[in-house]
Order: C-alpha cells, then sequence, then structure tokens
C-alpha cells in the first residue's frame, strides 16, 4: 500500500525517512540488542540519544546559553497552567493576546491562577485577522505577554514580534515551531507541543530564559516545576523516551535539509503556490486577512458548503487525507508541516483544480 498524503494538524505526517529509519532501528538501536523503548533513561545508551536531541535542538534554533531547554510532557495544554505557576513570581496579572482557539484556551486556564489582561482580541472580526500592534493596552505592571504565533484552527499567523513592551513574552509555537528561523532572545518562553511539526505526540518542549527559572508558586507540582526538571535534565520523571527518540530524528533530517532559513524558503513556496491557486479560483476562499495568513494550516471555503462531503469523499480516493476543517470552524483545512512535500500540494491544488472543473 502506498503511503497518502496526510493534511492533519495533528498529529501529522512525519518525514517518511524518519519512518524508515526508526522501522530499521526498531528491534536494535545501533547493535545495543534492544529497542530505544526498552532502554533505562538513565543508561548509557538513552543518554546518549538525550544529549544529541538538546544539542540538535540548540543548533537548529541558536539558542543561546542563557536559555534552558526542557523536554516535558502534557502538551501545550499543561502549559497553560504551568506559565502562571512558574514565571509570575509574584504579579497578580498577565497580558494575553486572544487571536484564536488556542489562544483562547490558554486564557481560561490562566484565570485559575491571575488576573487577565486581553491585550488585544480578533474575536470580534471571526479570528480572521491580528489586532494592529498599536492598539494593544498591555498592562506593565503585569507578569508577562503571551499570545499565539500561529492558530492552527482558524489559520492565522503573526510574521512580526511585536516590540511594544520589555515584559517577557511567552509564545505557544506548537504548530511552527522550527518552520523557520527565529530569534531566541526576543522572547522570555516558547514552548511548544511536538505533535506537528517536530515528531509525534508526547513531547512539550519548553524554551525559559534563565531569569524566569526558579520563582515557581509554592504549590506548583514538582514535575511540573521548571526548576526542577531543568536541574534533572528534563527527568525528574521518566521521560517519554521513545518520543524523544523520534524528535531527535526529525530533527537530524531538518538539518540534512539545510536547517530552518532552507525550510522556510520550501514553507513558503508551499503555502504561496496554494493561497494563490485559492485567491485565483471563483470556486474556493480564504477568509483570512493576507497580511497574516498561516503558511501552516490553510482553511478554505467550497463556495457551495452542500459539496463538501463529496469533495472529502473524493479527496480520500484520491489519496488525499484529513482536509475537514474544525468542527468549531467547518470547511476544509490543509495543514502543511515541514514533512509535507512540495509535491503534495501541488497534488492538491490539481486535485481542486479538476473537482472545481466538474462542479
Amino acid at each position: 500500500m502506498s503511503r497518502i498524503l496526510n493534511f492533519s494538524a495533528g498529529p501529522s505526517m512525519l518525514p517518511e525517512e524518519v519512518l524508515q529509519q526508526a522501522r530499521e532501528e526498531m528491534l536494535d538501536w545501533q547493535k545495543t540488542g534492544m529497542s530505544v523503548m526498552e532502554m533505562s533513561h538513565r543508561g548509557k545508551y538513552f543518554l546518549t540519544i538525550a544529549e544529541q536531541l538538546s544539542a540538535d535542538l540548540k543548533e537548529l534554533l541558536n539558542i543561546p546559553d542563557d536559555y534552558k531547554v526542557l523536554f516535558l510532557q502534557g502538551g501545550a495544554t499543561a502549559q497553560f497552567a504551568m506559565i502562571p505557576k512558574n514565571i509570575l513570581a509574584g504579579k497578580k496579572s498577565a497580558n494575553y493576546v486572544l487571536t484564536g482557539a488556542w489562544s483562547k484556551k490558554a486564557i481560561k486556564e490562566a484565570k485559575k491562577y491571575c488576573d487577565v489582561n486581553i491585550a488585544a482580541s480578533s474575536e470580534a472580526d471571526n479570528f480572521t485577522t491580528i489586532p494592529d500592534f498599536d492598539s494593544w493596552q498591555v498592562d506593565e505592571l503585569a507578569g508577562y505577554l503571551h499570545y499565539t504565533p500561529n492558530e492552527t484552527i482558524h489559520g492565522v499567523e503573526f510574521h512580526q514580534v511585536p516590540e511594544m513592551t520589555d515584559l517577557p513574552l511567552v509564545v505557544d509555537m506548537s504548530s511552527n515551531i522550527l518552520s523557520k528561523p527565529l530569534n531566541i532572545e526576543q522572547y522570555g518562553l516558547i514552548y511548544a507541543g511536538s505533535q506537528k511539526n517536530m515528531g509525534p505526540a508526547g513531547v512539550t518542549v519548553v524554551i525559559v530564559r534563565d531569569d524566569l527559572v526558579g520563582n515557581a508558586d509554592p504549590t506548583t507540582p514538582s514535575v511540573f516545576d521548571y526548576a526542577e526538571q531543568s536541574g534533572n535534565d528534563s527527568m525528574l520523571n521518566t521521560p517519554a523516551t521513545y518520543n524523544w527518540y523520534l524528535v531527535g530524528l526529525v530533527l537530524q533530517w531538518l538539518k540534512k535539509q539545510g536547517g530552518l532559513a532552507a525550510i522556510e524558503q520550501i514553507n513558503i513556496r508551499k503555502s504561496s503556490k496554494l493561497y494563490q491557486f485559492i485567491d485565483e479560483s471563483s470556486f474556493y476562499s480564504n477568509p483570512v486577512d493576507k497580511v497574516c495568513r498561516s503558511r501552516m494550516n490553510i482553511p478554505f471555503i467550497l463556495k457551495d458548503s452542500a459539496l463538501d462531503s463529496e469533495f472529502l469523499q473524493q479527496a480520500q480516493a484520491n489519496g488525499l487525507e484529513a482536509l475537514k476543517g474544525h468542527r468549531s470552524v467547518g470547511g476544509m483545512r490543509a495543514s502543511i508541516y515541514n514533512a509535507m512535500p512540495e509535491q503534495g500540494v501541488d497534488a492538491l491544488i490539481q486535485f481542486m483544480a479538476e473537482f472545481e472543473r466538474t462542479h
């Protein structure tokens, strides 16, 4: 059976090269006579994998020495709570920007632990744009400013970093980390689930500036205390060892592609050609403001929603899977993370053109 083109928003497709290597090493990792998933996380073999994983992430993202890199569990959802528990440092409030479903979830969780100032919101525009930076009302006495650089469900992405405050910027990069180079020093804390651009579900990367570590609320569980985890090399509890290994393989694959500068150019090319096709069509449309369209998640609507089911059925018959839009917004969505090859986007455009021609 040939592999399908998987446009799922996450868990998403992995590079075939990574899966092939994992298959080859499944029973015997580098002549150790055992699988990675059988190794002790304290043993020398797995520690070699862990050290390489950390080194490769630091190299790809050019992470400065004054930042901790943690590999945790619980996904971005756990971090929605753990961020205020760890970095408020006695402050009573935090700033949040509301630009879609995931920032909305982060706000809901943060309200359990602190007062939340909504510095800006695009909810009145159905989350199809990003409020102009000049309109943001940031409380400078709060602990930090949180925003979501890419909203997976609504297809909205920040292409600039807000610079109106000296407060630590805290960002959920679950769906666009590793898709382009970053200036890590612009951020106080970056967090990301692994299941979109980094590997399978089960690993949460936290990149946090040193001065934000060590101030956790006393009621914070040890397993979610950044200082505790940092002091134990992210192994306060037994980590998701096999998932770490797979994330490591993806990072090595990214390095072979030429790193983040090279992958960004591919991502720009992939997304640009799909948006161009949609914009030139009278049959499909994209609701997002052009200046903040996501390169990773591209929602689109058919002119006649009665054709949605037929579109999805025919797409599946042509090996194009997981194109149904999120249940909260409907329509379609093509998620084209790093592992989606450019020819996969070409195949989608070809199918969409033929579907339009026949309908």
